[in-house]
């Protein structure tokens, strides 16, 4: 049984820790660049509409949104994987799925998300991506393969950073395979349906 209370107060905590972290830390390695609460919010509803089993995350920073979809994943019967680079970041993503008493809903990959990716088969019913944006189109070659017709890939920071992905952006809304929409969310949400 997942305690409610407890996956909020540690989600709390995390956004507050984030906000102050990001505000003081100057090294971009060290800020934790979490999702805005909405986002958060937003993901847990997309996986619970979609009755998604299959979760992968690109980019798991501290946790933060991977407690958000995990959580909704428990409802589900789902399961979420989750890539993160940083060392430092995914130990401190495991505390904290431990904390929210979520941490056997997740597989935690540490590593380089272009390595870690070829060796995931899929099919995933939602993929989130919150990683390196100048490497957005990278992945979104090895991701669309792997999302199920039907599916959704799921962008962060399309509107904050439209400059930054725009290659990745016109490529995603050019796909005859995607049914696609940037929503004000946070930072900017971009999602894509894999037709059917």
């Amino acid at each position: 049984m997942i305690d409610r209370a407890a996956v909020l107060a540690v989600l709390d905590e995390l956004a507050e820790f984030g906000r102050q972290n990001d505000a003081r830390e100057t090294d971009r390695s060290r800020r934790m660049l979490n999702v805005a609460p909405q986002t958060g919010r937003l993901l847990g509803i997309l996986v619970r509409a979609t009755d998604a089993h299959r979760i992968l995350e690109v980019g798991t920073s501290n946790g933060y949104s991977t407690i958000w979809l995990a959580w909704a994943a428990h409802e589900t019967g789902g399961h979420v994987t989750t890539v993160e680079r940083a060392a430092a970041k995914a130990a401190l993503a495991s505390t904290n799925l431990h904390r929210a008493g979520l941490s056997h809903l997740v597989t935690l990959l540490q590593g380089a998300a272009l390595d870690m990716l070829a060796g995931q088969t899929g099919p995933y019913d939602l993929v989130f991506l919150d990683a390196d944006r100048p490497n957005y189109l990278a992945y979104l070659d090895l991701l669309l393969p792997r999302i199920r017709s039907g599916g959704l890939l799921v962008a962060d920071n399309t509107i904050s950073h439209a400059h930054e992905l725009r290659g990745f952006l016109r490529r995603v809304e050019n796909d005859s395979t995607l049914e696609t929409l940037t929503l004000p969310v946070g930072s900017g949400v971009q999602l894509a349906y894999k037709r059917r």
